[in-house]
């Protein structure tokens, strides 16, 4: 099982300290997009700081120097090293491409923020990073929801919490649920392509939009069982529909396409962890006019989602029985999946102006407004253990 670290930053070292990693990256995918550099060259350097107060050496070091041999297998592999990043209230993972004990900024200080020599701050180490993507933003209970899916390997494999387990940072975790986020294919489907740093940057803050999801609509134990990736999605487009409720003339058509994007996410990641163990008759599907082997061919759009669950009788054979609540999956939720595509998403997906009737009319059933909400019932769906 892959290594990976998650670490705490400090505002009293810069105001701005995650914002500053995130500008100077977005500024090399810039220069990038113009062509002035190559796409290896898109990337930042993160510090692990060193306090002043402390004198002894970091006494894991080596353990996370040694996770730099991980990142270079895993260039040649789908695998993938994180670094996860918080200061308690906020979230985020990066893409992790090295570990480096020596000091970057003596021959490569173009990648690293200017606020460590301003301030004159010694790192323990380095940490590159290709992108960073946003998974909890200013949802204290949301943080630590999502942190007890990592292990804390120094702790006894215990799943990290904000409270008392933050010691000897970075910590060495893994993440049992093999949760990846930096996919080519997904970044295609869902960011039409764009770092996850640009496509979060250019979305803005919903943080509190996601609060009050979990504790208004859909119930802690539902939302905390959502990819946090569908969470920001679903709280993204309640945040826009929110903001133009009111306005009788606004476009609605970024609404659907946010929860029709949670959707992808979520039944994605499902098809994906049950695929496994799965049967070499299950892995067939067809996908337009070819047929195709999951979990490879993944991720699928929603039509294809609802046509290979609703269609394929192999694998929802397969499923009603690896999955909890299966059948529902591979019947009524095809069913919802299918005509969601066809009345609102693709309309939407492709520059239509989706009515706003049958956008508040898709909001409602999927979060549950005066129903049984789809994304309570599809939360349920987990694989057997």
């Amino acid at each position: 099982m892959s290594r990976h670290l998650l670490t705490v930053w400090n505002p009293a070292y810069a105001a701005d300290a995650f914002e500053a990693h995130v500008r100077l990256l977005l500024e090399w995918d810039a220069k990038y997009a113009a062509g002035s550099v190559a796409d290896d060259d898109v990337y930042v350097w993160w510090g692990k700081v060193r306090s002043s107060n402390r004198l002894a050496p970091m006494p894991h070091l080596s353990d996370v120097l040694a996770l730099d041999a991980q990142t270079d297998a895993g260039a040649d592999t789908d695998d993938e090293t994180h670094l996860y990043l918080t200061d308690y209230r906020s979230l985020y993972v990066a893409d992790l491409l090295a570990i480096e004990a020596d000091d970057p900024r003596r021959d490569d200080a173009a990648h690293v923020p200017a606020y460590y020599a301003h301030k004159d701050l010694h790192c323990d180490c380095w940490f590159q990073v290709a992108d960073i993507r946003a998974l909890v933003r200013d949802d204290l209970e949301g943080v630590q929801a999502e942190l007890t899916r990592l292990r804390n390997t120094r702790y006894h494999d215990k799943p990290v919490s904000l409270y008392g387990g933050m010691l000897e940072l970075p910590l060495i975790v893994t993440r049992p649920d093999g949760r990846r986020f930096f996919d080519a294919a997904e970044r295609t489907l869902l960011a039409d392509g764009a770092l996850w740093a640009r496509f979060d940057a250019e979305r803005g803050a919903v943080g509190a939009m996601e609060a009050v999801l979990r504790e208004d609509h859909l119930g802690a134990a539902a939302w905390n069982a959502l990819d946090a990736s569908a969470r920001r999605f679903l709280a993204g487009a309640e945040f826009t529909l929110r903001e133009h409720r009111r306005d009788p003339a606004a476009d609605l058509s970024a609404v659907v396409v946010g929860y029709g994007k949670a959707l992808e996410v979520q039944i994605n990641l499902l098809l994906r962890d049950a695929m496994r163990d799965a049967p070499e008759p299950a892995r067939l599907v067809k996908v337009e006019h070819h047929t195709v082997r999951l979990p490879e061919a993944l991720p699928l759009t929603l039509r294809q989602l609802a046509f290979a669950l609703g269609s394929e009788r192999e694998l929802a054979d397969y499923l009603c029985t690896t999955l909890h609540d299966g059948a529902w999956l591979t019947r009524e939720c095809a069913a919802i999946l299918d005509q969601f595509a066809a009345e609102a998403r693709n309309p939407a997906s492709h520059g239509e102006s989706v009515p706003r009737d049958v956008a508040l009319r898709w909001r409602n059933q999927l979060l549950g407004v005066g129903c049984d909400g789809a994304l309570v019932r599809l939360a349920k769906v987990t694989r057997k253990r």
